[in-house]
């Protein structure tokens, strides 16, 4: 096992920097850049063609924008490596890291909310619809399964927000009520971003919930046929101990397998989510990043997603290896 994670490791070191050059090459590639469109706004709002050469000017030295693509990805991923420091942002003219930062409790807390979500209901339920086959609520569920699946998350985020607003009478854009928005935290703040929480986590745990409750099914189904389960029947063991402690305990292989890919939803997921519903999240301030082609904060998002993507990945491993004695990495 120790050699497995060192060799692990070992890959991982030219697969990170091939992740931050191709993504550093990705936000170089569309035409145009963020000074382009800046010039442009700036045009729009009627500023002088002078004026906006200063300013483009100035942006370009602070940056280093004038200076060849090779020397600027050296300058990025030296500061990242040496310093810490993922840059500046050229929209926000923050530095990267406190945008990320501001915004990673709201992400992490929704993003692990729904992990929980999503297991709670579909394991007891892909339990339930695979001991009892074609029954009634077998076909609710599955009918309610294909729904989350067939529906795109946005669609559902906004007739969430119909109901929420028509039967409900609450404030659905956002996390806060417009009087507990700008207000310190309290009591009072805490109880409404609770009463707001509730709608992204069902909206977003929907989808995920629809497909586990089918894979749960399907792999459960594949186990209570198999010979060490009707060996077990036969020696009397109780229903239920047989069944959640052999048969779902191996159905269980596909939730780990999976549960790594929430690393990399701290900085992507729910993007389209949160943009309807106005969350302070990163999803959204990744898309608008790459939008308006913010070089900085666009890259430090990929680079993120790729480097927890492939810790996800090797914790999901070593976890199924230690559930799964049938799994060794030796």
């Amino acid at each position: 096992m120790f050699q497995y994670l060192v060799r692990r490791v070992l890959i991982a070191i030219p697969t990170l920097f091939a992740i931050s050059l191709v993504s550093f090459i990705l936000i170089q590639l569309p035409p145009g850049d963020f000074l382009t469109s800046y010039a442009a706004q700036l045009a729009a709002q009627g500023e002088g063609s002078d004026a906006v050469n200063q300013q483009l000017k100035a942006l370009q030295d602070a940056y280093g924008l004038n200076q060849p693509v090779y020397i600027q990805y050296w300058k990025w991923i030296s500061n990242i490596l040496f310093h810490g420091d993922f840059g500046q942002s050229l929209e926000w003219r923050l530095p990267v890291s406190q945008l990320l930062w501001d915004r990673m409790g709201v992400t992490l807390a929704l993003t692990v909310s729904t992990l929980l979500f999503t297991w709670l209901l579909a394991i007891p339920i892909g339990v339930y619809s695979a001991t009892r086959q074609y029954s009634t609520l077998d076909y609710i569920f599955t009918a309610v399964a294909f729904v989350g699946l067939g529906i795109p998350s946005f669609m559902i985020a906004l007739v969430m927000m119909w109901v929420a607003f028509r039967y409900l009478g609450m404030d659905v854009g956002g996390l806060f009520s417009p009087e507990y928005r700008n207000a310190p935290m309290s009591v009072g703040k805490v109880v409404d971003l609770l009463g707001h929480f509730w709608i992204p986590l069902v909206i977003i745990g929907l989808e995920g919930t629809a497909g586990l409750i089918r894979t749960m099914r399907a792999n459960l189904l594949d186990e209570l046929n198999k010979p060490y389960v009707i060996s077990g029947r036969a020696r009397g063991l109780a229903e239920r101990r047989l069944i959640w402690e052999y048969p779902v305990r191996v159905a269980l292989n596909p939730f780990v397998s999976t549960a790594g890919f929430a690393l990399p939803g701290l900085i992507s997921g729910a993007t389209i989510v949160g943009i309807v519903l106005s969350l302070p999240m990163h999803g959204p301030l990744l898309y608008r990043a790459l939008v308006s082609q913010d070089m900085y904060l666009a890259g430090a998002f990929i680079l993120l997603i790729g480097v927890l993507t492939i810790l996800g990945v090797l914790l999901s491993d070593l976890v199924l290896a230690w559930i799964d004695p049938r799994i060794r990495y030796s």
